[in-house]
């Protein structure tokens, strides 16, 4: 009877696991609106060189909507991966254990779930996480009284470290939510 709970909290564990692998490679897209002081050529400008240097390609853009894009790749993190090999692999081998003392007739067969479990986790991971991202600057509106107002649709992490490092140089702000969000 003590067999089939363990056996029920490792499958759950390795259900955790498989939630963990979709939400690390989750795609994190999100909209913000930055207003600037400055005007809009000094701003899109300065974003523009921000991006290229940290590895963007300038993808063009739509003239008549006051759009750029950009692109970049994103690879996986390798040491996630290979934490999520090993939990993996650990996961299938504890679940190997329970299989085996439930039935004994199966022998040790079982531990080779961990072959098979560690590389798979951090292999989905890996082509999962790793993938083209872009990013798009929309100017809505420019005046020189009240300086730019643009909406910025990139990945969550981009435009946190867009926050952090390009305020006070180019005058940005936005409603702070990036920020004060607790993942």
């Amino acid at each position: 009877m003590g067999f089939s709970s363990v056996l029920f909290l490792t499958l759950l564990l390795a259900i955790g696991l498989v939630f963990f692998l979709r939400a690390a490679s989750k795609d994190r897209t999100t909209i913000v609106d930055v207003h600037s002081s400055l005007p809009p050529i000094e701003v899109l400008n300065g974003l523009s060189h921000w991006l290229e240097e940290r590895g963007w390609q300038s993808d063009g853009g739509d003239a008549d909507r006051q759009v750029l894009r950009f692109q970049g790749s994103v690879a996986s993190s390798a040491t996630l991966a290979v934490l999520l090999s090993i939990f993996g692999g650990l996961g299938s081998a504890c679940l190997g254990l329970v299989i085996g003392q439930i039935f004994p007739v199966v022998g040790w067969w079982p531990l080779l779930l961990s072959l098979l479990g560690g590389p798979a986790a951090g292999m989905i991971y890996r082509v999962k996480a790793a993938r083209m991202e872009s990013l798009e600057l929309r100017l809505i509106s420019s005046s020189e009284d009240e300086g730019s107002l643009l909406r910025i649709r990139a990945h969550r992490d981009e435009l946190i470290a867009m926050e952090l490092e390009l305020a006070k140089r180019l005058n940005l702000t936005s409603d702070g939510t990036l920020l004060s969000s607790p993942i």
